[in-house]
């Protein structure tokens, strides 16, 4: 069985001139966006906004980040363009401070926002982390933990949610 590389000093990639990928949701957490663009500011890196289409899957992934999909479920509506509209325009309202593009990606968040993150070499990944509504949340982890578990950038939690220690 092949080693898997793992974290360690020599896999660091540099915060200044490379990219922050971030991913959006459906919900379009504006404070995440605005983090990300902070954080981009200060570094002077790209922003890579990037929404992953569970409803999808990648059919070609390419150099770029980008990739091309299919539906999973042929007699489904393939509504994605509209979505991928709706979420453009979110962005472009937002006026952020720096300059961004948008990648509509295919399957699962956590391996589409890594192989975003390794083709464009970003430096962290951003998302935002919301508190567990469920008692099967222990089963089903969040996009965050996922990637801090399976891929070796940092992971930059945007806390959308939190609760109030002294009152617990």
């Amino acid at each position: 069985m092949p080693q898997v590389p793992q974290p360690g000093l020599d896999r660091i990639v540099e915060v200044p001139g490379h990219p922050l990928v971030v991913g959006i949701g459906p919900r379009r957490a504006d404070l995440v966006a605005h983090t990300a663009a902070e954080w981009a500011r200060a570094s002077g890196a790209p922003l890579y906004f990037a929404y992953a289409d569970a409803s999808r899957v990648p059919e070609e992934e390419f150099a770029d980040g980008t990739v091309r999909h299919v539906g999973i479920d042929p007699d489904a509506d393939d509504d994605w363009q509209r979505t991928e509209q709706e979420l453009r325009d979110w962005l472009q309202s937002l006026n952020l401070p720096v300059a961004w593009e948008f990648r509509y990606l295919a399957g699962r968040a956590d391996r589409a926002l890594t192989h975003l993150a390794r083709a464009v070499d970003a430096c962290a990944i951003v998302v935002g982390a919301r508190r567990p509504h469920s008692a099967r949340f222990g089963m089903n982890r969040s996009v965050g933990q996922s990637l801090a578990r399976h891929q070796h950038r940092p992971v930059i939690a945007v806390p959308l949610e939190v609760v109030d220690w002294k009152l617990q």
